[in-house]
């Protein structure tokens, strides 16, 4: 079994139907809602990969649900399904951060590739949002590393170069990543140093 799917439809009849195609593709269903309210707290309490949700439902729409859902849990994609193919529906649906959009009725050859598509842009956006992680936790270790680095130059009075130098060598000798003894270094000054490097 592959990723967790939620299904939303007012009928059924349709919600059984994608269920069983979905469960044939080998994807693991989660849950069914029949309207968006239903869709937005079965979302935020299985954390699903994909939403497959209609657009006309009762209480509130698929596109209202999804907007709701990018705001509260922007882990999930939305496949949105219609028996309408307008223009305006699908540029609100578009707005809504929706990933794929299926027109009614829905056949296990359109459903399967809608599905893969959807969660590979699921994919892709997870992908870069660790990416993003990544290079802020770099950036930041950057910041401590520059400020230690300070702190190194005048306590004993040596360039730029010589205090990453020194800083590099005692990291390398304790096997303690720049980062933390940079960190250290901030905390408890440079004494850290000669510690350090004793400790090794």
């Amino acid at each position: 079994m592959k990723n967790a799917i939620v299904v939303v439809d007012d009928d059924p009849i349709i919600r059984m139907d994608i269920r069983e195609m979905l469960e044939e593709g080998g994807y693991f269903v989660a849950g069914e809602a029949k309207n968006g309210e239903e869709a937005v707290e079965l979302i935020a309490r299985v954390k699903p990969d994909l939403a497959i949700m209609d657009i006309k439902m009762p209480l509130m729409n698929g596109i209202k649900a999804s907007n709701i859902i990018r705001k509260l849990q922007q882990d999930t994609s939305v496949l949105l399904l219609t028996a309408y193919s307008q223009k305006e529906l699908v540029k609100e649906a578009r707005e809504a951060g929706v990933a794929a959009f299926l027109v009614k009725p829905v056949s296990e050859v359109d459903l399967l590739p809608a599905v893969e598509i959807a969660l590979s842009q699921k994919e892709k956006m997870d992908s870069l949002k660790q990416d993003i992680k990544l290079l802020k936790q770099s950036i930041e270790e950057r910041k401590l590393i520059e400020k230690a680095k300070g702190i190194v130059m005048q306590t004993f009075a040596l360039n730029e170069e010589e205090a990453y130098a020194k800083m590099r060598d005692v990291s390398m000798l304790t096997r303690i990543p720049l980062s933390k003894l940079a960190a250290d270094i901030l905390r408890d000054g440079t004494q850290t140093l000669s510690v350090s490097a004793q400790g090794g």
